[in-house]
């Protein structure tokens, strides 16, 4: 029946509502491109694949209302746009068009992961890790945001310990100065376990795993395992790590803290 859809226009159909002055049925539009896009013929429809110059617009427009709306409202329905963009980010165009740098939209996206919204952050961590899946190609387009980027995949997995300044004198100044104080911890443990995934497929690449060790990275990841109890998070910890440890030549001496 949802293929059925896509072939007969529904996504376009639904856009069109959605912006549609004092449209009130916003979420069940929204809730009806999330389950469409969950088909590759409704992901290529979304992002209008073959459509020089209308490709993104959707995209654009859908990344806009998630941003713009996230007044914390227990029940704004742009929340589930971040299912959208995780299933978008599925499939390889709707990741490159996310990452495109003259689009900026992973990095708008990336900014929603304060937000105290379960929903909201869980889309934001699975878009990230999926768009991680093209750092073998895009990873200079990643490390653009990386301002952005690293507190978002390293705070969630960084332990509850109030760190040193020595410590954090390497990092991004919104990381390090989230580390100086107490923080709230991310219960969800899906959300750390994708921030990990994200954190390996870039340390898989030389220049990432630099990148990685250059802002004392590996450390967070050792007082984070050190307070984690979820046995796939500890799994998916120890696999960042036995990455960093056999990277040959990434390591720095002078980035690791005594404890």
């Amino acid at each position: 029946m949802a293929a059925k859809m896509v072939e007969t226009g529904m996504i376009k159909m639904a856009m069109d509502l959605l912006y549609k002055p004092d449209s009130c049925i916003t979420q069940l539009l929204v809730m009806l491109l999330v389950n469409l896009t969950q088909l590759n013929a409704g992901i290529s429809s979304l992002i209008q694949t073959g459509d020089d110059k209308m490709q993104g617009l959707y995209v654009m427009k859908l990344v806009r209302s998630f941003c713009r709306s996230s007044n914390e409202s227990r029940d704004d329905p742009f929340d589930h746009v971040g299912s959208i963009l995780v299933n978008i980010s599925q499939k390889e165009a709707g990741r490159k068009m996310l990452l495109d740098p003259k689009r900026g939209l992973l990095k708008q996206i990336i900014r929603q992961f304060d937000s105290a919204q379960p929903l909201r952050k869980k889309g934001v961590s699975g878009t990230i890790r999926n768009c991680c899946f093209e750092a073998e190609n895009q990873l200079q387009d990643l490390l653009l945001i990386s301002e952005f980027l690293w507190p978002a995949l390293l705070l969630p997995v960084a332990g509850s310990k109030i760190y040193n300044e020595q410590d954090t004198s390497k990092m991004p100044l919104e990381l390090a100065s989230a580390l100086l104080i107490e923080r709230e911890p991310v219960q969800d443990p899906e959300i750390r376990v994708q921030v990990l995934d994200a954190i390996y497929l870039i340390t898989l690449q030389d220049a990432g795993r630099r990148a990685f060790w250059s802002i004392n990275g590996p450390r967070i990841l050792q007082v984070g395992y050190e307070d984690e109890e979820d046995p796939k998070v500890m799994e998916a910890y120890e696999r960042v790590g036995s990455l960093l440890v056999s990277g040959d030549g990434t390591e720095e001496p002078s980035t690791e803290t005594s404890k």
